[in-house]
């Protein structure tokens, strides 16, 4: 248990039996009446994002989340398959869990799971990677007042927008959370 004034991003609330992750708050002190927090809860399972007003100093129950740095192996057809560094322990994780972590997993890279009472909740990537260009038309420079930018196929099957010199074989570093491109690799 914790009270409304100890919240933090990213910890992990139990309200009505369900799971909810803490995405932003804000402790309000008004000149007239109680404090208040303010807080935007997404669902850990669902993904449903709602906000919630809490009493300064209510007590809120926390869940504990085990955090494990594991190792993406595999897609399997329906699942993808990681395996825990320390135990070698494999464990399937579902499309909808992992969501748009997908587009950038390359066999045998890092990633960290979390679990609550042996269930997976999320897989959380490095906030950027780098992956090869696979197919991409060439760029023709022209007349035009600002950099201009192309689709580009990267290794994993995910498209993203490209400035025009970069070719195939070039190797790209992409944001995790955005699917932006950030710059050559």
């Amino acid at each position: 248990m914790a009270t409304s004034n100890d919240l933090k991003n990213g910890m992990v609330l139990v309200f009505d039996n369900q799971l909810w992750q803490v995405v932003e708050f804000q402790h309000v002190k008004p000149g007239k009446g109680p404090a208040f927090v303010r807080t935007k809860l997404k669902n850990v399972l669902s993904g449903k994002t709602v906000d919630r007003t809490l009493n300064a100093g209510v007590k809120v129950e926390t869940a504990t989340v085990d955090r494990r740095d594991m190792q993406y192996l595999y897609n399997d057809g329906a699942d993808y398959i990681f395996m825990d560094e320390d135990t070698y322990e494999q464990i399937p994780v579902t499309p909808e869990v992992l969501g748009d972590a997908a587009h950038f997993l390359l066999e045998n890279q890092r990633a960290i799971v979390a679990f609550h009472e042996g269930t997976v909740l999320s897989v959380e990537l490095p906030a950027s990677v780098v992956l090869e260009v696979a197919q991409t038309e060439p760029g023709l420079q022209g007349d035009r007042s600002n950099a201009g930018t192309k689709p580009a196929t990267l290794e994993t099957g995910f498209e993203i927008q490209v400035p025009l010199f970069l070719n195939i074989g070039d190797k790209v570093k992409v944001d995790t959370r955005t699917g932006d491109y950030i710059s050559r690799a």
